[in-house]
């Protein structure tokens, strides 16, 4: 089985390869590359998804997954979520993102956090359904480790004892909030499937 996915960012598409193995081939969508951006106007990550796959799906033969994920911190009032990827600005690099979220975390007594992914599954510009995943951790005070990507170096996850950015892939797949979403997708699908 084919699933297209709506992204070209390499540490995203590494992940799902990874999750959505059994079968299962996962390939950027063909002319992604080309195709003006959607857009993402959307108040909740579940509303981004949505608007993403029934986008990039339409005119495609076959299932495409669209997801919008990020990072929840309750001393910024669930920020950056859906902002997670430019919480410092356009443009914004993964350094400049966990710089900026450690300067406001500065004095924060209370630093839980939660990843969050949903995934939203459409085929043609119809949505077939969306899913959710979370992971629960906290705040470092200073970067650690040089794996994953995004906020992994400050993102601490007590069952591991290390940040996710001292993880190894593999490990970190295993808890994932992409993964929790992007399995329970494939679930719906191959019920659907054997209907």
């Amino acid at each position: 089985m084919i699933l297209y996915c709506a992204t070209t960012n390499a540490g995203k598409l590494r992940e799902f390869r990874l999750t959505l193995r059994d079968g299962v081939t996962v390939e950027t969508r063909p002319g992604l590359e080309t195709m003006a951006a959607s857009e993402e106007t959307g108040t909740s990550f579940e509303e981004n998804a949505i608007q993403k796959a029934r986008y990039y799906s339409a005119g495609l033969a076959g299932y495409l997954f669209a997801e919008d994920s990020g990072l929840e911190v309750e001393a910024l009032g669930g920020a950056p979520g859906i902002y997670s990827a430019r919480f410092a600005g356009p443009g914004a690099t993964d350094e400049d993102n966990n710089r900026l979220l450690l300067e406001r975390m500065q004095g924060a007594r209370d630093r839980r956090a939660r990843y969050v992914c949903v995934a939203a599954l459409a085929r043609d510009g119809e949505l077939a359904g969306t899913f959710r995943g979370e992971v629960e951790g906290t705040i470092v005070e200073e970067p650690r480790g040089s794996n994953g990507f995004g906020y992994d170096p400050l993102f601490y996850y007590e069952p591991f004892g290390c940040t996710f950015g001292e993880t190894e892939a593999a490990r970190k797949i295993e808890v994932s909030h992409r993964t929790q979403a992007v399995r329970a997708m494939l679930d719906a699908l191959r019920k659907s499937a054997s209907r």
